[in-house]
Parts: C-alpha cells; structure tokens; sequence
C-alpha cells in the first residue's frame, strides 16, 4: 500500500498559535510544502493566505503536489455569503481542495434548512470550479447520533443536487483537530466516529483528520474505507514512526 497517496500534509497553526513571528511561521509552511513534495504525498493543507505561495513552490519544482486550503475555519460559523467569498478568493489563488467547517453548532440548534444552504451553494462553488470540496463536521462536538445524522445530510444535499460522477469529490471529514475537549477526550477522528460516517456519509468519500499518528492507524483507516487522512505528522507516519504532535 502506498500511503503516502492518502495523506493531507497539515499545518494550519498561526503564527500566534505557533508562537512564533509572521515571519518564522511562513518559514515552517515553506518547510511543510517542500518536505511534501520530496516525499511525494497527496496534498499540503494550509492557511488560505499561504496558499499562493505554496502554489509559486510547487510549479516552480515542477511537482505534481496539490494545495488545500480550510474555509471558515476552525468554527464554522460564518455566513454562507462570506464562506462564498473565502472560497473564491482560495479558487483564485489556486487551492485544489476546499476544506470548509460545517456550521455544526447551527446544526446542533436545529437550524437545518441554513446548514442545507451552505452545504449546497459551497459544494456547487467548488464543483463548478473543478475542486474537491469536504465538509468538517467536527465529531468531538457531537454525538453519535447527531454524527449519523449530519453525515446523512451533507450526503442527501450532495446525491439529490450534483450528479453521480461527482460524489467522489465531496467528502465528509471529520475534524478541524483545534477543537478543544476536556483532558484526554479525543478531539479528531476515532475508529469509532469513522465507522459511523463511514456507514452514514456512502456514496461520499471520508476523510480522517486528526489523531491518526502511527503508520498502523493509518492503514486500519484506510482498511476501513478511509480515502484521505490528514495529519501534521505525514513524514513521521509514514516513515513508521510514531507522531506526537497533537493533530
């Protein structure tokens, strides 16, 4: 098995978060592309404002590496407007894959019909442009139940408006890996959380992001059904190696 082709290389840390200046985070994110592109894996996922430069990086070597970019993230909780106008500045920029938070707290208070909209119109966004769109739902913040029934959502807007040869470029993932539980609950993808979306998200694909950090979780994941996995420990995981970083 070549994992290599699963893994989304991530690194999504501000320069805040990071603790670091601008000027040593954009150098981290450079670090982060190229190790990408020597090891040959899928995607790098990174901010939208350096998805620009992670682009210039990639023709300039020629690689066949793609570039993702994350939506209204890590919350979710933006207009549908404005993750409409975030995503298009990503599409001109030239990110391949768009990431976007689903407003899951909308979706906890019942308010459906906006969680459909967004669901709709941003996945028709990225489809008219030829990208991959996937669709965080953020498990550690809900239940299983509710799991079940969001994966069941996005998966209805997406077979009832867009045609069957576009499923496979809609995705159901799991998580932003920001949110914060209390110590030592999982904030990312759990074998148990994959099967639910797993059972509930088909035809869609699912992408496992967060807490996969050995080589062996990765291919369980995949052995699942499992057609991407994001994780800032790609080289490490791939290697065979344990990751101990926390996403």
């Amino acid at each position: 098995m070549d994992i290599k082709k699963y893994l989304d290389a991530t690194y999504l840390k501000t320069a805040e978060q990071a603790g670091l200046t601008p000027e040593e985070n954009t150098v981290v994110v450079k670090k982060n592309v190229q190790e990408a592109i020597e090891e040959g894996f899928k995607l790098v996922m990174i901010r939208p404002d350096m998805v620009s430069l992670a682009k210039k990086m990639i023709i300039d070597a020629n690689a066949v590496l793609q570039v993702g970019t994350v939506i209204d993230f890590p919350n979710g909780e933006s207009s549908v407007e404005d993750k409409l106008e975030e995503a298009q500045i990503a599409i001109q920029n030239g990110a391949d894959d768009l990431d976007f938070v689903c407003n899951y707290k909308a979706f906890k208070n019942g308010e459906i019909d906006l969680v459909k909209q967004e669901i709709f119109e941003c996945t028709q966004l990225g489809l008219d442009h030829n990208k991959v769109v996937k669709w965080i739902i953020e498990v550690a913040a809900l239940t299983d139940k509710e799991i079940i029934q969001i994966s069941s959502l996005i998966k209805n807007v997406v077979v009832t408006a867009f045609s069957q040869e576009q499923f496979s470029r809609v995705f159901v993932k799991s998580s932003t890996g920001f949110y914060e539980t209390e110590i030592g609950v999982p904030n990312g993808a759990t074998l148990h959380t994959i099967k639910i979306m797993l059972d509930n998200a088909s035809p869609l694909p699912v992408k496992a992001a967060g807490g996969v950090r050995t080589h062996e979780e990765a291919v369980t994941m995949i052995n699942l059904g499992v057609k991407r996995i994001g994780t800032s420990g790609a080289k490490i995981i791939s290697d065979g190696q344990k990751a101990t970083n926390g996403y």
